[in-house]
């Protein structure tokens, strides 16, 4: 390699054909490692001039043994429940959690990433949506590949394009696609759907699944079907009233996230429409919340908890240095009682 700056452990591991792990604790001097797998590792070091970079260094002394966890919204129980997954996996390895929300601002993410990097953060995990956004796209691969560089690990939950980071992908498309077809097998015909942003690259797949369950039955969804706000609650409560300032004739609601279809089920009430005997309202995700509504939430249930704790246990795992490994996860459409057949003469 001709530039010695961008010679990594990962490099002198992958010449001296060993894992990542004997490469580090070669170089560290423990005596845990063969006579000959160490000469071997010492050898290829010497050849591509490596040079242990002090944030590696401090790393591999766990001086600062954090794993830091960048969401949104710390209030919203999705993200609540992605970070109980990454502290039951970070507790077994001894690691501390550090949590950091954005408010889905761009530039906020990116200045937590570079604060999490001056503290020297064992892994840092990006647990919200990414932004359909070029720009954002490479400002955060200038980020996040010197960290790498330097021996800091990375993952993601839900689709980052660009970043080549290992990734725990849930089925954002596939489940919103079943539970739009599981809506038409209930005899809907005339559908709104509820959502936040598209920039957000979770809602995006979510509206597409959603027009792709549609489409497959014969419905196309148009823009004046579709009514956007922000991704929370109150977002819902303002599209849901946009629908009915609208005089919508939909029969069923479907929602990007049960948060937002909290805010949908309230505005509804307000208007004097039944959930759902005027109206049928999905959500997406399962918060434990919504099981416990009156009546409770139909939606597409995801593993949350597991999405965090298989995300912090890729950015850990010393078997492979190779990056871009993806883990999916399928959804699961579940009816309850905020979804029914249509009656004939509905409205929203």
């Amino acid at each position: 390699m001709s530039d010695r700056q961008h010679v990594t452990l990962e490099d002198v591991a992958r010449t001296a054909e060993v894992s990542l792990a004997t490469a580090s604790r070669a170089l560290n001097g423990t005596t845990r490692v063969r006579d000959d797998l160490r000469e071997r590792v010492l050898s290829a070091a010497a050849e591509l001039a490596y040079t242990p970079n002090a944030h590696a260094q401090a790393l591999a002394g766990g001086s600062r043994r954090t794993v830091g966890v960048i969401c949104h919204d710390i209030s919203d129980p999705y993200f609540a429940a992605i970070t109980r997954g990454v502290m039951r996996v970070a507790d077994s390895h001894g690691l501390l959690v550090m949590l950091a929300g954005t408010f889905a601002d761009p530039d906020r993410e990116l200045a937590c990433v570079s604060a999490l990097r001056a503290q020297r953060a064992t892994a840092i995990l990006l647990t919200g949506s990414a932004f359909e956004d070029r720009a954002w796209e490479r400002r955060m691969a200038a980020e996040l590949d010197p960290y790498r560089r330097g021996g800091g690990r990375v993952a993601v939950v839900t689709r980052h394009r660009s970043l080549k980071a290992d990734t725990v992908a849930p089925d954002n498309r596939g489940g919103a696609r079943a539970m739009a077809e599981a809506m038409h097998r209930l005899g809907h015909r005339r559908f709104a759907v509820v959502t936040g942003p598209e920039r957000l690259t979770t809602v995006a797949d979510r509206v597409t699944g959603f027009r792709e369950g549609l489409a497959a039955a014969g419905i196309e969804l148009s823009e004046r079907d579709v009514f956007t706000s922000s991704f929370d609650r109150d977002g819902g409560y303002a599209a849901a009233g946009a629908l009915l300032a609208a005089r919508h004739r939909a029969t069923c609601v479907l929602t990007a996230s049960d948060v937002m279809a909290l805010g949908v089920v309230s505005a509804l009430r307000e208007a004097g429409l039944s959930v759902p005997d005027d109206v049928s309202v999905t959500g997406f995700d399962d918060l434990p919340l919504v099981r416990d509504l009156a009546p409770p939430l139909s939606t597409v249930a995801l593993p949350l908890e597991r999405l965090g704790a298989e995300a912090l246990e890729l950015a850990l795992d010393p078997g492979s240095a190779s990056r871009g490994r993806v883990r999916r996860l399928p959804g699961e459409v579940l009816l309850r009682g905020s979804t029914a057949r249509p009656r004939r003469r509905r409205r929203a």
